[in-house]
């Protein structure tokens, strides 16, 4: 999360928030914009974790788009680089006062899913991570361990939400697959490493960069007759 949040500041510190970002309709403003009220949201279910009382990342879907259009048109971009940073370092400084037993409290995230609060961190790390691909980074960039952990996280979330469809993903770059073998409408296991078993579905390859931009909605699919797949978050 750290390393993350450090890739993201350098790229809204180099770019032109102005421009369009790798997300459509939305500039580099936008996205910085976004990344300071996530801070903001995952710092309430920290909030909800340390002393008990419910609080949501937003009040709705409505308002978390308000909040980021208010701050994408209404602060330089001098003013929303120090706002992104000022959040990371609250949200920082907030997780590192979680007590053992509250790290094991329930939250809920925007999505509706009930987890424990060592999930925030991963939740803003692959926050930091995908949207600086969004200002102009890019997936080559980002740890190896971290890019398995993304597949991992994508297909985990297609599971659980029935979307399938079930497939092999195969990295042509590192000796590793990844199974999504639960059929639509069942949570099924991820088996992250091995030879395919049968009934896999179809075999999508690809670098693991390549992978997890088609996966996440950044990129085209590696091959061109990969199953469609529902959004990621």
């Amino acid at each position: 999360m750290d390393s993350g949040t450090a890739y993201f500041e350098s790229l809204v510190d180099a770019g032109d928030l102005d421009r369009a970002s790798g997300l459509p309709g939305w500039t580099g403003r936008h996205v910085a914009a976004h990344m300071a009220a996530n801070a903001r949201a995952l710092g309430r279910l920290v909030h909800w974790a340390r002393t008990g009382e419910e609080r949501a990342m937003y009040a709705s879907p409505q308002a978390r788009d308000a909040e980021i259009e208010e701050l994408a048109g209404g602060s330089s971009a001098g003013e929303l680089s120090r706002l992104v940073k000022e959040t990371a370092g609250e949200l920082r400084e907030d997780l590192g006062r979680l007590t053992e037993a509250q790290w094991g409290a329930r939250v809920r995230t925007a999505q509706g899913r009930v987890v424990p609060a060592t999930e925030i961190v991963w939740m803003r790390t692959r926050e930091v991570w995908v949207h600086g691909v969004d200002l102009g980074g890019r997936f080559e960039d980002l740890p190896d361990e971290l890019v398995g952990a993304l597949i991992a996280d994508v297909v985990r979330l297609l599971e659980l939400r029935g979307e399938g469809p079930a497939m092999v993903l195969r990295a042509t770059d590192r000796d590793t697959v990844w199974h999504v073998t639960a059929p639509p409408g069942s949570a099924g296991p991820i088996e992250a490493i091995g030879p395919p078993k049968g009934g896999g579905g179809p075999e999508v390859r690809g670098t693991v960069a390549e992978l997890v931009a088609w996966l996440t909605g950044r990129g085209p699919a590696p091959v061109p007759d990969a199953p469609p797949i529902g959004r990621w978050l």
